[in-house]
């Protein structure tokens, strides 16, 4: 007896062809990207974590402190450059210095705590820094030496409307000066935390 056996039954499966070497180089391509970007990934997460410091401040400018090997920018606020000045009754004077001094009063030798998760262009953390129960970025608002950066501005309309610090008379707003002075805008550091008797004797020697 005969068994019919359809053509179908007959068909042979053939092994499947091995990958190309350029299919394998793009495989592994791929592989390579998607690691890539996990790692990328990891650090950019590992960057917004919340970093604080604290320390003895040197007081760089009205908003830019050095606590041990970690550079601030304070957050929220923008003071006069170092560098700059402003005008008041017809004459200028040095409002980026009394900035500094305005600062340095505030902390007045405590020790300075600040915490923030990002950084700008030049590496330094954008912090939110304290002296104790001073908010120092708050305080130097309110005090007239710096401006609202993106925070603060009910504190900024109360020192306007006191004419309080560069409020007392004219000045271009920090970002504007920077604009208009590129290259000649050089942090400063200072080696020491200026004593709280230079300060005020920088600042009546101007007022």
């Amino acid at each position: 007896m005969s068994f019919y056996r359809s053509p179908r039954s007959r068909r042979r499966y053939a092994a499947p062809y091995p990958r190309s070497l350029w299919r394998r180089l793009l495989d592994y391509g791929l592989a390579a990207l998607i690691l890539g970007l996990l790692i990328l990934l990891a650090a950019r997460l590992d960057r917004v974590e919340t970093r604080n410091t604290q320390g003895a401040a040197i007081v760089n400018d009205g908003d830019s402190i050095t606590l041990g090997a970690e550079r601030i920018r304070m957050r929220g606020i923008d003071a006069p450059e170092y560098t700059q000045t402003c005008r008041r009754n017809g004459a200028e004077y040095p409002c980026g210095t009394l900035a500094r001094q305005s600062l340095v009063r505030l902390i007045a030798g405590r020790p300075v705590t600040c915490s923030g998760w990002q950084r700008d262009r030049y590496g330094r953390l954008l912090g939110a820094c304290k002296a104790g129960d001073t908010d120092l970025n708050r305080a130097q608002v309110e005090a007239g030496w710096a401006v609202a950066y993106g925070d603060f501005e009910r504190e900024e309309a109360v020192a306007r409307a006191a004419k309080a610090g560069i409020w007392a008379g004219t000045f271009d707003r920090p970002q504007d000066w920077r604009a208009s002075h590129r290259g000649e805008v050089v942090e400063q550091k200072h080696g020491t935390l200026a004593s709280i008797g230079d300060a005020l004797r920088e600042i009546f020697r101007f007022w």
